[in-house]
């Protein structure tokens, strides 16, 4: 795919999942969750993890940000349902190596790989990273953490 396609790409899957969130609610039976926090850009969410035996049964989260935040919110508990804690992990540093400019497995992203646009915005990096250290952080905690980058 040229990089211009990709950045069309990029901005549509942005603007689609910022306007139609998916998996954005709180989820009572969460046995794992976390708060997320960017104070430079007022980005706050909560993820919240339902993990049965090893393997996220369902992921959500609720809070507000601009749209690079919400929509990479919305893309990651699309892309982590139904993997294993190791598979999430996997994902979570892929992902991670992505957006900073360093190597990744293009073949482990799948559509996630939409998300490498925002390599292109430095500053945008925590917003589009924020759903995912707070997964990270929730997954390894069993009572409300919370996670601010800056």
């Amino acid at each position: 795919m040229s990089s211009a396609d990709l950045r069309d790409l990029y901005q549509q899957v942005i603007m689609d999942h910022n306007k139609k969130p998916r998996n954005f609610h709180e989820m009572d039976d969460a046995n794992h969750f976390a708060h997320g926090n960017n104070p430079l850009c007022g980005d706050a969410l909560v993820v919240y993890v339902k993990l049965t035996d090893g393997i996220i049964e369902d992921l959500s989260f609720q809070g507000s940000g601009c749209a690079i935040s919400v929509a990479s919110a919305s893309l990651m508990t699309e892309a982590l349902k139904g993997k294993t804690i190791e598979q999430a992990e996997h994902l979570y540093q892929q992902v991670h190596a992505q957006m900073t400019g360093e190597e990744f497995d293009a073949n482990a992203l799948g559509k996630l790989e939409v998300l490498s646009g925002v390599k292109e915005f430095p500053a945008r990096v925590k917003c589009a990273t924020l759903s995912w250290h707070t997964m990270h952080t929730a997954m390894d905690s069993d009572h409300d953490v919370s996670v601010t980058t800056e």
